[in-house]
């Protein structure tokens, strides 16, 4: 797992009201793909995969927000990406349960991701 020591150091000075959930959902995204990487980006933690595949919206305090930069071109089956926008889409959790409940689908939207950047 390719945990970035300057994103353990944000979140920890942070102090968010979904700490642990945040990092339920991190290790659950660095551990999907050895490949995954992490920084902070735009203020906020950004997972990287040969170029940028989701960023926190650290403003949400009553659940994770997790936006997919290039989300609507990922193929979600599961339907935990959410939105309508043109390129980005939005995974939201608001419990430790729900994000344990959905890890296998934002497992499978990681590696989508990496399959199609593999493809470029």
């Amino acid at each position: 797992m390719n945990k970035n020591l300057q994103v353990d150091e944000y979140l920890a000075k942070l102090a968010h009201p979904m700490t642990a959930e945040i990092e339920k959902v991190r290790e659950i995204i660095l551990s999907a793909h050895p490949g995954i990487e992490e920084t902070i980006k735009w203020n906020s933690p950004t997972f990287l995969y040969k170029g940028n595949m989701a960023s926190y919206f650290m403003n949400a305090k009553k659940h994770v927000s997790l936006m997919f930069h290039k989300g609507a071109f990922i193929r979600d089956k599961s339907g935990l990406l959410e939105g309508d926008g043109k390129e980005g889409r939005v995974a939201k959790f608001a419990t430790i349960d729900e994000i344990m409940h959905r890890k296998q689908d934002l497992e499978n939207i990681v590696i989508e991701w990496v399959r199609m950047r593999d493809e470029k």
